[in-house]
């Protein structure tokens, strides 16, 4: 019987609301790491914090319902887009 093989994506989420000083990043990280998935989490200088990340579609969608649910109190609107695989990522990391 053949694998099933999936293609990861990639996609880029801007969190807004009260998302910077209450640990965000960390929790992302740590949520991160119950999921096979690569990229990075970093504050913007406008407030937001910016996630990419990639994996396997459904991790993805999972990985980032994870973070919406735990973080329900701190996320006010978050956007979502598709983003282009132009850097190698080989872990999930927080930038600064």
């Amino acid at each position: 019987m053949a694998e099933r093989s999936s293609t990861p994506i990639r996609r880029r989420v801007l969190f807004q609301g009260r998302v910077q000083g209450v640990g965000f990043r960390y929790t992302t990280a740590s949520i991160a790491r119950r999921h096979p998935v690569v990229g990075f989490v970093r504050n913007l200088p406008d407030g937001s914090v910016e996630l990419v990340a990639e994996a396997d579609p459904t991790v993805l969608d999972q990985f980032l319902a994870d973070i919406a649910s735990e973080l329900v109190g701190n996320i006010r609107q978050q956007e979502v887009y598709e983003a282009i695989r132009d850097e190698i990522f080989m872990r999930f990391e927080i930038r600064r």
